[in-house]
């Protein structure tokens, strides 16, 4: 058995942390000039390579179905005998509140909000707008985002399950790198980026957390939220995930994605009967219909005339594929860590269909409430949205009988997601720095857990929501470049494996004989 000492002196780990070091110190020491540079970059990077994240995600999408569809979907992420490592409730559970809970309870209500005041064209505060905001709340958390995760989870489940490598992104580029090459000098950056990508991704989803919790604690005790609220916010709920990180996968994560599930789903229903649920019902059905009629043009929308909503698309859109892109490697790596024996078609079904259809369910709810009581009813909701997006959830949950109990159980969920986040993150990342360990030690496990949380708070204090989005947009981008390598590795890898699959059996062992001469002389 490897000591756990030796995975604090591995490359990865070592320059990893080296960076993120780094980054705090100058985060800490020069918060306006931090604040400063985080927008210019963001501009930078959202006008000129916006095309790049909108054409990317599209064909990430494309592929993801015709995984799906094709016959490569009967390949297990696996051995062909095995079955799925956890019930498909408790794997739904936990993907789901991993990697899209906090943000769904952040936007659930704010993003209509704010698509119905600033419509990606047209008049505000009209029909017309009602109708843009779910389309285009759908299309940001649809199928796009999901199929980012699927190129990712599904190609790191096949290299490690099935063809026996570590559990790390750099695996995924076995047949451009070669084995020995995973943990040499192109895996380390490949595996560097992707920790670089995870804390980054992870930090803004946490900031959001924070900025959501303590908007809940304005709304329940009156305590202001500011930037040192936020702060505190962010380390103690870090220390709760470092608790729950320690006790593992299957006591932590597990149970606590169960909880909120039922708790998720409580609050759903509640507002549901006690909302406008014939304008909910109405609005999701007219959504669904909407998003995918203009799903195709919608994936390519960029306005170059620079006419009507300027910056609309790269405030919205390509901020949110930049954000799931830095999100692929947290994600998709603890994904592909719950998914062994899952064929590829149920695994694409769980991890782009099903979650798809809960959070279009979220957004009805939660949304569409939003936007009747700003349509039809007194309002109100507008200008807190737009002064903080972080106040919109309790606002809307303000409006309906059992205040307390509501903006309880929300806080809850928000802080069970919070935690849940952090807590795969740390799994990620000290599977990332340890050689592929899929069960790395709590030492590791913490050391990444208090990291993500310290550059969480760094960014919250030192530009808030700004500072997150543009962590996130910095990060995506070169990792989307992984992403394409992954996508060509893993098709060259399952298009081979079926040619093999078809062959007679002696044929395939002198081939295989062959393969590993070849690598050997290597």
């Amino acid at each position: 058995m490897q000591d756990n000492g030796s995975h604090f002196t591995k490359p990865t780990f070592l320059i990893s942390l080296v960076i993120m070091i780094v980054f705090l110190i100058i985060g800490a020491a020069f918060t306006e000039q931090f604040a400063e540079v985080a927008n210019t970059v963001f501009d930078y990077m959202t006008t000129q390579w916006g095309w790049a994240f909108i054409l990317g995600v599209s064909i990430f999408l494309f592929m993801s179905f015709y995984l799906l569809l094709s016959p490569l979907g009967e390949i297990k992420l696996g051995g062909d005998d095995e079955e799925p490592e956890y019930k498909t409730l408790t794997w739904f559970a936990m993907l789901f509140s991993c990697a899209m809970g906090i943000g769904l309870v952040f936007w659930g209500v704010s993003e209509p909000i704010w698509h119905y005041m600033w419509p990606a064209y047209g008049e505000a505060n009209t029909v017309e707008a009602l109708h843009l905001s779910m389309r285009y709340t759908f299309f940001h958390w649809g199928l796009h985002p999901w199929a980012v995760y699927t190129i990712t989870a599904g190609a790191l489940a096949y290299f490690s399950y099935r063809k026996g490598l570590p559990m790390l992104l750099s695996s995924c580029l076995e047949p451009i790198l070669g084995r020995k090459g995973i943990e040499g000098p192109w895996g380390i950056l490949i595996n560097v980026i992707g920790v670089f990508a995870t804390i980054f991704g992870l930090a803004t989803s946490l900031g959001l957390g924070a900025m959501q919790i303590s908007a809940g604690l304005e709304q329940l005790f009156g305590i202001p939220s500011t930037p040192g609220t936020w702060a505190v916010v962010v380390i103690v709920v870090t220390i709760a995930a470092v608790i729950s990180t320690y006790t593992g996968i299957d006591r932590g994560i597990k149970w606590l994605s169960r909880i909120n599930f039922v708790v998720a789903i409580a609050l759903m229903l509640m507002i549901f009967i006690v909302g406008p649920t014939l304008f909910i019902l109405d609005i999701f059905t007219h959504a669904i219909g909407d998003y995918l009629q203009n799903i195709v043009s919608m994936s390519f929308a960029l306005d170059p005339a620079g006419e009507g909503a300027e910056g609309w698309a790269q405030a919205w859109t390509v901020f949110y594929w930049a954000w799931w892109i830095a999100w692929a490697p947290f994600v998709g790596t603890f994904i592909a860590r719950i998914s062994r024996g899952r064929t590829i078609r149920s695994f694409v079904i769980g991890v782009l269909l099903a979650p798809v259809l809960v959070s279009m369910v979220w957004i009805s709810i939660f949304g569409g409430a939003a936007l009747y009581h700003e349509h039809f009813g007194p309002g109100g909701l507008s200008d807190p949205v737009a002064a903080d997006e972080a106040q919109g959830f309790f606002m809307l949950l303000s409006q309906f009988p059992a205040v307390t109990l509501l903006v309880g159980l929300g806080m809850f969920s928000v802080t069970v997601f919070f935690i849940t986040s952090s807590d795969s993150g740390t799994y990620v990342n000290g599977m990332l720095t340890s050689g592929g360990d899929i069960n790395p030690p709590w030492q590791l496990r913490i050391t990444w857990g208090v990291t993500e949380g310290l550059v969480a708070a760094v960014l919250l204090y030192g530009g808030g929501l700004g500072a997150l989005q543009t962590a996130s947009v910095v990060a995506g981008f070169p990792f989307m470049i992984i992403m394409f390598l992954m996508l060509y590795c893993l098709m060259k890898s399952l298009m081979q494996e079926r040619e093999e699959g078809s062959l007679p059996l002696e044929k395939k062992r002198i081939m295989d004989t062959l393969n590993e001469l070849k690598e050997n002389r290597k």
